[in-house]
């Protein structure tokens, strides 16, 4: 069955066993990104423009770590959110704007930066593997002197799909520029060699505008990085010595999932925010099944919900309606990536009002968020029919 698929983007081609997904979105996933969010606020505050570089660098090394989970997390249904406001003073929303082809995009912020991601995922299966091809565009403005930094992240490889031990890695480079100094990050992600050799390590360097390496970097994706001043040779400087900037936190041990502590919190309805969004990730009653272990009844809800989305594209288009998401507008830019071109969302503003207008509103009206039904639904009385 597989066969014919080989070569090709299975991206929505292929419906797969509920039995191999984690209870998550991939709209929680990108949250996860924000774990070690303190690293931007240490960049916007630091003064020396190549340590920005470090520790803004090490942030979307932090990610990895939770990328490595070979488990499937949910696709996003059209107009599905996912909202994290309960992580220091940061607010994070992201909503799935498309489809056909799948693009989801995000927004973070807080008094130090803003996070700006728009992410259509594109793949290729090659037979006991697939390669995951990260076609999107990611800026981060740090907001104290206005400098934005646009990344380039390596693909990610799934081997042994389907026989042996699945496993992930993500060989090649990842590229981190300053667009206002021309200053960059590049980073090499050794790929895996025989035995495990070489899998998880990261080194690389931070270059000046004229491409001469002024900090190197080294550490492990699924550990800890590291930092050393270095001379044009790229060697470490006399008289420094290599300090850690980034340590990933203790995770829960024997967790079915292999979720850290901050994917719990993702995941929990205790930390939700005040009058969550019907169309919220954590309220999909397929994810909610599985993460209590019920794997038919979650298997029948998938199907469900991709039915009744299927249901309301129909009536969408026999009533001439065009999708429109709520808190991002799609822009006339695109964006140019190794993998292909990417139409670009950006952040309206309008979940900042909403979320502004529910805190001033001093209601103390409490709402049992687990009796809520799960609502992306822009034309939910056409597609119930």
């Amino acid at each position: 069955m597989m066969q014919k698929y080989v070569g090709s983007d299975v991206t929505s081609m292929v419906t797969l066993p509920v039995l191999i997904f984690e209870p998550m979105s991939m709209l929680q996933k990108m949250a996860e990104l924000m774990e070690y969010s303190h690293l931007l606020d240490l960049a916007d505050e630091c003064e020396d423009p190549y340590m920005r570089l470090v520790y803004s660098a090490s942030f979307f090394i932090s990610v990895y770590y939770a990328f490595q989970r070979t488990w499937k997390p949910f696709n996003p249904i059209l107009g599905e959110t996912y909202e994290l406001t309960n992580h220091g003073d940061l607010t994070f929303i992201s909503e799935q704007v498309s489809h056909h082809p799948p693009i989801s995009a995000g927004h973070a912020e807080n008094e130090h930066f803003t996070y700006d991601i728009t992410s259509k995922v594109k793949t290729k299966f090659l037979g006991n593997s697939i390669e995951i091809y990260p076609l999107g565009r990611t800026r981060v403005t740090l907001k104290r002197d206005g400098v934005i930094l646009d990344l380039v992240p390596p693909l990610t490889k799934v081997s042994n799909l389907i026989f042996g031990r699945t496993w992930i890695d993500s060989p090649g480079e990842m590229v981190l520029t300053n667009m206002t100094t021309g200053d960059k990050v590049v980073l090499y992600f050794q790929p895996c060699g025989w035995f495990g050799a070489g899998r998880y390590e990261v080194d690389g360097y931070v270059y000046n505008a004229a491409e001469e390496p002024q900090i190197l970097m080294t550490g492990k994706w699924n550990g800890s990085m590291s930092y050393q001043p270095c001379d044009m040779e790229g060697e470490p400087r006399a008289g420094t010595e290599m300090k850690e900037v980034w340590r990933v936190a203790e995770a829960p041990k024997n967790d079915k999932f292999q979720y850290t502590h901050f994917a719990h919190k993702i995941n929990s309805f205790d930390t939700a925010p005040k009058k969550l969004l019907g169309s919220d990730s954590r309220l999909r009653p397929d994810r909610y099944a599985l993460e209590h272990g019920d794997i038919s009844k979650a298997g029948y809800e998938k199907s469900s919900l991709e039915e009744r989305q299927r249901a309301e594209k129909r009536n969408r288009e026999v009533k001439g309606h065009q999708f429109t998401p709520r808190w991002f507008d799609r822009t006339d830019e695109i964006h140019p990536t190794p993998w292909g071109d990417l139409e670009v969302y950006q952040y309206n503003g309008k979940y900042s009002e909403h979320r502004a207008a529910i805190d001033s509103s001093g209601s103390i009206e409490e709402t049992d968020i687990r009796s809520m039904e799960f609502n992306p639904w822009q034309f939910e009385n056409l597609a119930a029919e």
